[in-house]
Protein backbone atom coordinates (compact mmCIF):
# COMPACT_ATOMS: atom_id res chain seq x y z
CA UNK A 1 0.00 0.00 0.00
CA UNK A 2 1.44 3.37 -0.98
CA UNK A 3 0.85 6.70 0.75
CA UNK A 4 0.30 9.82 -1.32
CA UNK A 5 2.42 12.80 -0.39
CA UNK A 6 1.87 16.48 -1.07
CA UNK A 7 4.07 18.18 -3.66
CA UNK A 8 7.28 19.68 -2.29
CA UNK A 9 6.66 23.14 -0.86
CA UNK A 10 2.87 22.72 -0.65
CA UNK A 11 1.13 23.76 2.57
CA UNK A 12 -2.36 24.33 3.93
CA UNK A 13 -2.03 28.02 3.12
CA UNK A 14 -1.91 27.15 -0.59
CA UNK A 15 -5.54 26.01 -0.52
CA UNK A 16 -8.20 28.71 -0.93
CA UNK A 17 -9.91 29.66 2.32
CA UNK A 18 -13.63 29.30 2.70
CA UNK A 19 -15.67 32.43 3.47
CA UNK A 20 -16.79 32.99 7.06
CA UNK A 21 -20.39 33.88 8.00
CA UNK A 22 -19.29 37.50 7.80
CA UNK A 23 -17.72 36.84 4.43
CA UNK A 24 -20.89 35.20 3.14
CA UNK A 25 -22.91 38.24 4.23
CA UNK A 26 -20.55 40.61 2.46
CA UNK A 27 -20.57 38.48 -0.70
CA UNK A 28 -24.38 38.39 -0.70
CA UNK A 29 -24.55 42.15 -0.38
CA UNK A 30 -21.87 42.73 -3.00
CA UNK A 31 -23.83 40.53 -5.40
CA UNK A 32 -27.05 42.42 -4.62
CA UNK A 33 -25.31 45.73 -5.30
CA UNK A 34 -23.46 44.33 -8.32
CA UNK A 35 -20.09 45.21 -6.82
CA UNK A 36 -16.90 43.25 -7.11
CA UNK A 37 -14.56 42.88 -4.18
CA UNK A 38 -12.35 45.55 -5.74
CA UNK A 39 -15.31 47.92 -6.24
CA UNK A 40 -16.31 47.65 -2.58
CA UNK A 41 -12.73 48.01 -1.37
CA UNK A 42 -12.12 51.16 -3.42
CA UNK A 43 -15.37 52.85 -2.37
CA UNK A 44 -14.92 51.93 1.29
CA UNK A 45 -11.30 53.09 1.36
CA UNK A 46 -9.71 49.72 2.19
CA UNK A 47 -7.25 47.57 0.29
CA UNK A 48 -8.61 44.72 -1.75
CA UNK A 49 -6.24 42.34 0.04
CA UNK A 50 -7.53 43.39 3.48
CA UNK A 51 -11.16 43.03 2.38
CA UNK A 52 -10.36 39.58 1.00
CA UNK A 53 -8.83 38.63 4.35
CA UNK A 54 -11.94 39.92 6.15
CA UNK A 55 -14.17 37.77 3.95
CA UNK A 56 -12.08 34.64 4.50
CA UNK A 57 -11.64 35.23 8.24
CA UNK A 58 -7.91 35.88 8.11
CA UNK A 59 -8.42 39.43 9.41
CA UNK A 60 -10.77 40.75 12.09
CA UNK A 61 -12.47 43.96 10.91
CA UNK A 62 -12.96 46.88 13.26
CA UNK A 63 -16.43 48.26 13.95
CA UNK A 64 -15.40 51.39 12.07
CA UNK A 65 -14.51 49.35 8.97
CA UNK A 66 -17.80 47.46 9.16
CA UNK A 67 -19.64 50.79 9.33
CA UNK A 68 -17.83 52.00 6.19
CA UNK A 69 -18.64 48.78 4.36
CA UNK A 70 -22.30 49.01 5.42
CA UNK A 71 -22.48 52.64 4.27
CA UNK A 72 -21.00 51.73 0.90
CA UNK A 73 -23.43 48.81 0.50
CA UNK A 74 -26.36 51.01 1.66
CA UNK A 75 -27.45 48.43 4.20
CA UNK A 76 -30.55 49.04 6.34
CA UNK A 77 -30.13 49.14 10.13
CA UNK A 78 -31.40 45.58 10.65
CA UNK A 79 -28.80 44.21 8.24
CA UNK A 80 -26.07 46.38 9.81
CA UNK A 81 -26.81 44.70 13.13
CA UNK A 82 -26.54 41.30 11.44
CA UNK A 83 -23.17 42.30 9.99
CA UNK A 84 -21.88 43.30 13.43
CA UNK A 85 -23.11 40.07 15.03
CA UNK A 86 -21.48 37.98 12.28
CA UNK A 87 -18.18 39.74 13.05
CA UNK A 88 -18.51 39.00 16.78
CA UNK A 89 -19.74 42.42 17.92
CA UNK A 90 -22.91 43.42 19.75
CA UNK A 91 -25.70 45.00 17.67
CA UNK A 92 -25.52 48.79 17.49
CA UNK A 93 -29.11 49.71 16.69
CA UNK A 94 -32.07 49.09 18.97
CA UNK A 95 -35.35 47.51 17.91
CA UNK A 96 -38.20 48.57 20.19
CA UNK A 97 -41.90 48.09 19.61
CA UNK A 98 -44.11 51.13 19.14
CA UNK A 99 -45.80 50.41 22.48
CA UNK A 100 -42.70 51.09 24.59
CA UNK A 101 -42.51 54.41 26.50
CA UNK A 102 -39.38 55.42 24.58
CA UNK A 103 -41.37 55.35 21.34
CA UNK A 104 -44.04 57.79 22.55
CA UNK A 105 -42.72 60.68 20.38
CA UNK A 106 -42.79 58.41 17.32
CA UNK A 107 -46.36 57.32 18.08
CA UNK A 108 -47.39 60.95 18.47
CA UNK A 109 -45.80 61.88 15.15
CA UNK A 110 -47.50 58.98 13.37
CA UNK A 111 -50.89 59.72 14.90
CA UNK A 112 -50.59 63.39 13.98
CA UNK A 113 -49.80 62.59 10.34
CA UNK A 114 -52.56 60.05 9.79
CA UNK A 115 -55.18 62.03 11.73
CA UNK A 116 -54.36 65.19 9.78
CA UNK A 117 -54.99 63.19 6.61
CA UNK A 118 -58.73 63.00 7.43
CA UNK A 119 -61.11 62.76 5.62
CA UNK A 120 -58.75 60.90 3.28
CA UNK A 121 -57.14 57.50 3.96
CA UNK A 122 -53.76 57.00 5.60
CA UNK A 123 -52.06 53.89 6.93
CA UNK A 124 -48.77 52.79 8.44
CA UNK A 125 -46.88 49.68 7.28
CA UNK A 126 -43.70 47.91 8.30
CA UNK A 127 -41.02 46.68 5.91
CA UNK A 128 -42.98 43.49 5.14
CA UNK A 129 -46.14 45.41 4.22
CA UNK A 130 -48.00 44.50 7.42
CA UNK A 131 -50.47 47.17 8.54
CA UNK A 132 -49.47 48.80 11.83
CA UNK A 133 -52.01 51.64 12.02
CA UNK A 134 -54.84 53.13 9.97
CA UNK A 135 -56.90 56.29 10.32
CA UNK A 136 -60.69 56.43 10.47
CA UNK A 137 -61.02 57.34 6.79
CA UNK A 138 -59.25 54.15 5.77
CA UNK A 139 -61.60 52.05 7.86
CA UNK A 140 -64.66 53.84 6.43
CA UNK A 141 -63.72 53.47 2.80
CA UNK A 142 -62.39 49.91 3.00
CA UNK A 143 -65.38 48.61 4.96
CA UNK A 144 -67.81 50.29 2.56
CA UNK A 145 -65.99 49.09 -0.56
CA UNK A 146 -65.86 45.47 0.55
CA UNK A 147 -68.74 45.38 3.00
CA UNK A 148 -66.35 44.40 5.81
CA UNK A 149 -62.73 44.87 6.80
CA UNK A 150 -60.00 42.96 4.88
CA UNK A 151 -59.29 39.31 5.67
CA UNK A 152 -55.53 39.93 5.68
CA UNK A 153 -53.44 42.36 7.73
CA UNK A 154 -50.86 42.56 4.94
CA UNK A 155 -51.38 45.12 2.15
CA UNK A 156 -50.01 42.93 -0.63
CA UNK A 157 -52.05 39.91 0.43
CA UNK A 158 -55.14 42.14 0.51
CA UNK A 159 -54.56 43.36 -3.03
CA UNK A 160 -53.52 40.02 -4.58
CA UNK A 161 -56.08 37.75 -2.91
CA UNK A 162 -59.20 37.48 -5.16
CA UNK A 163 -61.30 37.03 -2.02
CA UNK A 164 -60.03 40.21 -0.41
CA UNK A 165 -59.60 43.82 -1.59
CA UNK A 166 -58.66 42.71 -5.10
CA UNK A 167 -62.36 42.21 -5.80
CA UNK A 168 -63.09 45.94 -5.42
CA UNK A 169 -59.96 47.39 -7.07
CA UNK A 170 -60.91 49.18 -10.27
CA UNK A 171 -57.32 49.27 -11.54
CA UNK A 172 -56.09 45.99 -10.11
CA UNK A 173 -53.64 44.98 -12.83
CA UNK A 174 -51.99 48.40 -12.97
CA UNK A 175 -51.78 48.71 -9.18
CA UNK A 176 -50.67 45.13 -8.55
CA UNK A 177 -48.07 45.30 -11.31
CA UNK A 178 -46.58 48.44 -9.76
CA UNK A 179 -46.53 46.89 -6.28
CA UNK A 180 -44.90 43.67 -7.47
CA UNK A 181 -42.10 45.75 -9.01
CA UNK A 182 -41.63 47.40 -5.62
CA UNK A 183 -41.51 44.00 -3.91
CA UNK A 184 -39.06 42.54 -6.43
CA UNK A 185 -36.76 45.52 -5.88
CA UNK A 186 -36.99 45.19 -2.10
CA UNK A 187 -36.10 41.49 -2.27
CA UNK A 188 -33.12 42.31 -4.48
CA UNK A 189 -32.05 45.15 -2.16
CA UNK A 190 -32.23 42.98 1.00
CA UNK A 191 -31.05 39.56 -0.20
CA UNK A 192 -31.09 37.92 3.24
CA UNK A 193 -34.66 38.83 4.17
CA UNK A 194 -36.43 35.48 3.92
CA UNK A 195 -39.72 37.04 5.03
CA UNK A 196 -39.85 39.26 1.94
CA UNK A 197 -38.97 36.32 -0.30
CA UNK A 198 -41.79 34.28 1.22
CA UNK A 199 -44.21 37.18 0.74
CA UNK A 200 -43.17 37.45 -2.92
CA UNK A 201 -43.72 33.73 -3.49
CA UNK A 202 -47.08 33.82 -1.74
CA UNK A 203 -48.57 36.74 -3.66
CA UNK A 204 -47.33 35.37 -6.99
CA UNK A 205 -49.11 32.09 -6.21
CA UNK A 206 -52.58 33.68 -6.16
CA UNK A 207 -54.75 32.82 -9.20
CA UNK A 208 -54.81 35.23 -12.09
CA UNK A 209 -51.36 36.68 -11.49
CA UNK A 210 -49.58 37.16 -14.85
CA UNK A 211 -46.61 34.84 -15.36
CA UNK A 212 -44.42 37.74 -16.49
CA UNK A 213 -44.52 39.14 -12.93
CA UNK A 214 -42.57 36.16 -11.61
CA UNK A 215 -39.28 37.55 -12.88
CA UNK A 216 -37.75 40.86 -11.89
CA UNK A 217 -37.01 43.29 -14.69
CA UNK A 218 -33.96 45.29 -13.49
CA UNK A 219 -34.74 48.05 -15.99
CA UNK A 220 -38.36 48.49 -14.84
CA UNK A 221 -38.99 50.99 -12.09
CA UNK A 222 -42.19 51.54 -10.09
CA UNK A 223 -44.12 54.70 -10.84
CA UNK A 224 -43.29 57.72 -8.62
CA UNK A 225 -46.94 57.93 -7.50
CA UNK A 226 -49.19 54.97 -6.79
CA UNK A 227 -52.79 55.26 -8.04
CA UNK A 228 -55.62 53.32 -6.36
CA UNK A 229 -59.17 53.07 -7.68
CA UNK A 230 -61.96 51.74 -5.45
CA UNK A 231 -64.87 50.53 -7.57
CA UNK A 232 -67.02 48.87 -4.92
CA UNK A 233 -70.73 49.42 -5.42
CA UNK A 234 -71.19 51.10 -2.04
CA UNK A 235 -68.68 53.78 -2.99
CA UNK A 236 -69.73 54.64 -6.53
CA UNK A 237 -71.40 57.99 -7.04
CA UNK A 238 -73.43 57.82 -10.25
CA UNK A 239 -71.05 55.12 -11.42
CA UNK A 240 -67.94 57.16 -10.56
CA UNK A 241 -65.28 55.18 -8.61
CA UNK A 242 -63.10 56.74 -5.94
CA UNK A 243 -59.62 57.56 -7.24
CA UNK A 244 -56.58 58.28 -5.06
CA UNK A 245 -52.87 58.85 -5.50
CA UNK A 246 -50.46 58.04 -2.68
CA UNK A 247 -47.29 59.45 -1.17
CA UNK A 248 -44.98 57.55 1.19
CA UNK A 249 -43.30 59.11 4.25
CA UNK A 250 -40.37 57.45 6.05
CA UNK A 251 -38.18 58.41 9.01
CA UNK A 252 -34.97 59.12 7.11
CA UNK A 253 -32.63 59.69 10.09
CA UNK A 254 -33.89 56.87 12.29
CA UNK A 255 -31.49 55.17 14.71
CA UNK A 256 -33.96 52.45 15.65
CA UNK A 257 -34.67 49.43 13.44
CA UNK A 258 -38.43 49.57 13.95
CA UNK A 259 -38.65 53.28 13.13
CA UNK A 260 -36.49 52.99 10.03
CA UNK A 261 -38.75 50.27 8.63
CA UNK A 262 -42.02 52.19 9.05
CA UNK A 263 -43.76 53.66 6.01
CA UNK A 264 -46.70 56.05 6.20
CA UNK A 265 -48.91 56.03 3.12
CA UNK A 266 -51.16 59.04 2.68
CA UNK A 267 -53.84 58.82 -0.02
CA UNK A 268 -55.10 62.00 -1.70
CA UNK A 269 -58.18 62.38 -3.92
CA UNK A 270 -57.30 62.30 -7.60
CA UNK A 271 -60.45 64.20 -8.62
CA UNK A 272 -63.05 66.54 -7.12
CA UNK A 273 -65.79 63.92 -6.94
CA UNK A 274 -63.61 61.64 -4.85
CA UNK A 275 -62.82 64.53 -2.51
CA UNK A 276 -66.49 65.39 -2.14
CA UNK A 277 -67.44 61.77 -1.47
CA UNK A 278 -64.78 61.40 1.23
CA UNK A 279 -65.98 64.56 2.96
CA UNK A 280 -69.58 63.34 2.82
CA UNK A 281 -68.61 59.97 4.33
CA UNK A 282 -66.75 61.71 7.17
CA UNK A 283 -69.70 64.02 7.84
CA UNK A 284 -72.11 61.08 7.92
CA UNK A 285 -69.85 59.18 10.32
CA UNK A 286 -69.60 62.20 12.63
CA UNK A 287 -73.38 62.61 12.63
Amino acid sequence: MSTATAPLGASIADHPSQPTPLGLLLREWRAARRMSQMDLALEAGVSTRHLSCVETGKAQPSRELLARLADTLEMPLRERNALLVAAGYAPRYGERTLTTPEMAPVRQAIDFIINQQEPYPALVMNRRWDVVRINRATARIVSLARGRMPRHNNILRQIFDPEDMRSVMGNWESLAGDLIRHLHNEVAATPLDQGLRTLLDDVLAYPGVPARWRSRDPDAYPLPLCTTVFAGGALDVDGHPLRFFSTITTFGTARDVTVEELRIECMFPADDRTAERCKALAAAAAA
